[in-house]
């Protein structure tokens, strides 16, 4: 499994506490870049801007990047352009929250 699949992995086991899906099935992950030197940077948003959890959202993301082999580190960014909205989730969380 290369690195890019590894990290998608690890974002699936990150959970708002509101919602039981994953970040990455609700579509909370917004990029992935992988440098040369195996830094990782990801730009990620919440499902509304006063999430009282967004910090230990994003921090549980930072820690469980970090700790897959061979990431030199992690940068974490939180946004809120463009606004997240119920159509960016994967079809498997839509289902499972009865969106379909």
């Amino acid at each position: 499994m290369n690195l890019r699949d590894q990290i998608e992995e690890v974002l699936k086991t990150v959970y708002d506490p509101e919602i039981p899906v994953n970040i990455w099935e609700l579509g909370l992950i917004y990029e992935v870049k992988i440098n040369d030197d195996n830094r990782v940077a990801i730009t990620m948003t919440l499902t509304a801007p006063g999430c009282p959890v967004a910090g230990d959202i994003v921090r549980e993301v930072d820690e469980k990047v970090k700790a897959i082999e061979g990431v030199s580190d992690c940068d974490v960014t939180l946004t809120f352009d463009p606004a997240w909205n119920k159509e960016m989730m994967s079809e498997e969380a839509k289902l499972e929250l009865g969106f379909m």
